[in-house]
């Protein structure tokens, strides 16, 4: 099967490559023009220049393909550089939607995210409509919303990476994040999922008609909090960290002062979101791909210390 990745050159669409690769498919790639440095395989898979923006290049992209994923995501906006919620988990759904209309592609695969939801923060909001115009379409659309992910990203970015250099490697306290009053009573809470699973899940969907129409919430074998996590980071770089209770309240003013800077760490949004917590049941991942999960182990974690 030839399938067509739009959104394959960061962490998780070159897992996605790489299980589709391995597993006997084809690839092809929606690459902007100047990122062909970030195909990790540019031998095996077929770059289409273009942009999600484009409507022409997709069409390019998806003929003669037999599936297509969509797997673009960001986590902060860039509005002076026309990149938003709207633009890019939005509109670019939209225009390949259309486009496999076009061209006869039938099946669709849609990244989405765990916790989205109509009213929700721009990015819970983006992704939700999203998914109702892919599974309103007509196409063969099987959505799939994971907790946070976790894994080598081979140089990109990930949620552990991003962890351990903010909170790990510096030599400060690490912050342990609660809503309310209590730390114990507010902890922030996640299941964190590893790559290969979610790419185990798209596999085991691609060809499976009972999976279509339908949405999965994708979740690692473990519910952790966010101090769990972190520790578990610490202990996989070798490194002891002393934590400070910070009230999501708090951050939430300084954000609201100060999240229109890049540099500042969190949006309120983002805070939203945390506060919110990430927690999907892992018998509905397990039972897609038939095996056992990967946890959010030290020994998985193992990469971080390279």
């Amino acid at each position: 099967m030839r399938v067509a990745i739009i959104g394959g050159t960061g962490f998780v669409g070159t897992c996605l490559t790489d299980a589709l690769l391995d597993a006997g498919h084809s690839v092809s790639l929606l690459v902007r023009q100047g990122s062909e440095s970030k195909l990790r395989r540019p031998g095996q898979v077929v770059a289409v220049n273009g942009d999600i923006a484009d409507s022409a290049s997709i069409r390019r992209l998806l003929n003669g393909c037999d599936a297509a994923i969509y797997n673009v995501g960001i986590l902060r906006e860039a509005p002076r550089k026309g990149i938003t919620f709207e633009s890019t988990q939005f509109e670019g759904l939209v225009n390949t939607v259309d486009a496999a209309l076009v061209v006869g592609v039938q099946r669709l695969l849609l990244m989405s995210a765990n916790g989205v939801k109509m009213p929700g923060t721009g990015y819970q909001e983006t992704k939700r409509r999203a998914e109702e115009y892919a599974l309103n379409s007509g196409l063969d659309v099987t959505v799939f919303r994971p907790s946070v992910i976790f894994g080598d990203p081979h140089g990109a970015m990930e949620f552990a990476t991003q962890l351990f250099r903010g909170m790990v490697r510096p030599p400060i306290p690490a912050m342990s994040f609660f809503s309310g009053r209590s730390p114990k009573k507010g902890m922030v809470v996640m299941s964190p999922v590893h790559i290969y699973d979610v790419a185990s899940a798209f596999l085991a969907a691609l060809e499976n008609n009972d999976c279509v129409g339908k949405t999965y919430a994708l979740g690692g074998p473990e519910v952790l909090t966010w101090k769990e996590m972190v520790s578990r980071i610490a202990a996989a770089t070798g490194r002891r960290k002393w934590f400070l209770p910070m009230p999501i309240a708090l951050m939430r003013i300084g954000a609201t002062l100060f999240d229109w800077l890049p540099f500042f760490p969190v949006t309120r949004e983002q805070l939203t979101m945390l506060e919110e917590g990430n927690v999907a049941d892992p018998e509905i991942l397990q039972a897609l791909t038939g095996r056992e999960l990967t946890s959010f182990s030290i020994e998985n974690l193992d990469y971080l210390g390279h």
